[in-house]
């Protein structure tokens, strides 16, 4: 997908979910609040070790869920490795946030795959893999948009899909919506407000 329409979409989803929010920006965030919002509340899934994981396998750790695949050019790398750099701005507090990928494209995101690709960025990182029949559940539930569009050459592919990341504090709860494209400083700023509340 062209990464101005990647980003057409992703400012698209932004503005659903700011609409869908039952609370202004909070103090101190910079990311969109939502905190009170009744979607995004957890999950069960898979993740690339074949355990079954949810929100309270994370408690007292900051969760960032993002959506995506690993083949994607741009979006879900850039948005991995600025994870990994603020896990380590972040220091010994470092230990106390999870990022957690949940791949849009299970049929060519299998465990080894999603271990060699989290292994990129940082071996605590978890990706979780839906079975093709989980996925549309999990991506409503999420307000995520994400769909198949066929390459140029016959069997080849790619995915169409939001790019922002969802933000629980250490009490499991969502809080925040970040847009992809903010600064990564921002999102460094509002994981520390979490983890000292």
């Amino acid at each position: 997908m062209l990464p101005t329409r990647r980003l057409v979409l992703a400012s698209a989803a932004a503005a659903a979910l700011a609409a869908c929010s039952k609370s202004a920006p909070g103090p101190g965030f910079h990311a969109v609040d939502i905190t009170g919002a009744d979607y995004a509340r957890d999950f069960s899934l898979a993740d690339q070790f074949g355990k079954t994981r949810s929100l309270a396998d994370f408690k007292g750790k900051v969760v960032v869920v993002f959506f995506g695949f690993t083949q994607c050019p741009d979006v879900c790398p850039t948005t991995m490795a600025e994870l990994a750099e603020v896990k380590r701005q972040l220091g010994a507090d470092g230990e106390r946030l999870q990022a957690i990928f949940i791949s849009v494209d299970p049929e060519r995101d299998t465990p080894e795959v999603l271990k060699a690709y989290m292994e990129n960025f940082d071996p605590g990182f978890i990706a979780l893999r839906p079975t093709p029949e989980q996925l549309p559940a999990v991506a409503k539930d999420y307000k995520i948009y994400y769909k198949k569009v066929e390459g140029k050459q016959p069997g080849s592919y790619s995915m169409d899909h939001s790019a922002g990341s969802y933000l629980y504090d250490p009490q499991g709860r969502l809080r925040l919506y970040s847009r992809y494209g903010s600064p990564s400083t921002d999102l460094l700023a509002d994981i520390k407000v979490l983890l000292a509340a």
